[in-house]
């Protein structure tokens, strides 16, 4: 007899689901605002302003001395982390959809459920449960499904490129990021503060480096607070959270509904129409979602 799970599981699939929709809505958002914002810049400032409103919170007295406490190794680790989710991983997303749709950008991220679910099993031993397996390859077929066919334009190669760079860059990070936070020696809250601060201050760095100082109107700067504030600060302290519950496999399972909610987002919101296909794809993917949260023997 399969079983869901205890309720703190329960809790936690439905937060990581809440991270999710947030975090739907911001491929939405994005593509308004590199309409006028140079891709590095966007997301550099976007992760900064969120790791400048987390600052005053990681800095409360009950957290100082867990502060003060982090081993140097926790240090490396949470700067590693850092460097590879807040920086690699939006660098060569807001890159990536400058040059491509948001329909390929988002089927070259969906193969990263294959790379965690290689990659925890060696590195974390949490290795599939045979139902798990059929999940992660339904929602890869759904995935497939809804995309195909994909025609990329040959001057979009540097935009594929560096979408799977940064596809491997997350895989590495869901992985680091299940580590740190499975061994609880850090709250999610600090987790979070110190990793965003690392890659988002190199992000930035970075984008203002090779972009300039852009321009930016009172919509854009809207855009920008509310991703930051919303859809990074309190979604990646929520999601860090999770991650002391679930998997690297389900967490990267259960992002993969990015798929279902970015379509309905975009159909309501940028006109892209759904065909039974398309339809059929974002049903298999719903399906290969539901399979792996139902952890049998």
């Amino acid at each position: 007899m399969i079983k869901i799970g205890s309720h703190s599981r329960l809790v936690a699939i439905l937060q990581a689901l809440l991270v999710i929709s947030l975090w739907s809505s911001s491929w939405v958002l994005i593509k308004f605002g590199l309409r006028d914002i140079p891709p590095l810049t966007f997301a550099g400032l976007r992760y900064f302003l969120a790791f400048l409103v987390l600052v005053p919170f990681a800095l409360a007295s009950s957290n100082r001395q867990a502060l003060r406490g982090l081993s140097r190794r926790t240090w490396l680790r949470l700067t590693a982390l850092g460097l590879l989710i807040y920086m690699l991983c939006p660098g060569g997303q807001y890159v990536g959809l400058s040059y491509l749709p948001a329909v390929t950008t988002m089927l070259l991220f969906s193969f990263g459920t294959v790379t965690v679910a290689l990659l925890s099993g060696v590195l974390l031993r949490e290795r599939p449960t045979w139902l798990q397996w059929c999940g992660i390859f339904t929602a890869l077929l759904g995935g497939y499904l809804y995309f195909h066919p994909v025609d990329v334009p040959a001057g979009q190669l540097v935009g594929i490129g560096v979408v799977l760079v940064s596809m491997l860059g997350y895989s590495f990070a869901a992985i680091l990021g299940r580590g740190i936070a499975r061994s609880k020696t850090v709250s999610a809250l600090l987790m979070t503060v110190v990793s965003m601060g690392t890659g988002s201050v190199v992000l930035l760095a970075g984008g203002l480096a090779v972009e300039g100082l852009p321009s930016i109107s009172l919509t854009n700067w809207l855009i920008i607070l509310w991703l930051s504030v919303v859809n990074t600060s309190f979604t990646f302290v929520l999601w860090n959270r999770t991650l002391q519950t679930l998997t690297a496999v389900e967490s990267n399972i259960i992002s993969n509904a990015m798929l279902v909610e970015i379509a309905v987002l975009a159909w309501l919101f940028l006109g892209e129409r759904l065909t039974l296909l398309d339809l059929a794809g974002l049903g298999l993917v719903i399906g290969g979602t539901l399979m792996v949260q139902l952890r049998g023997r």
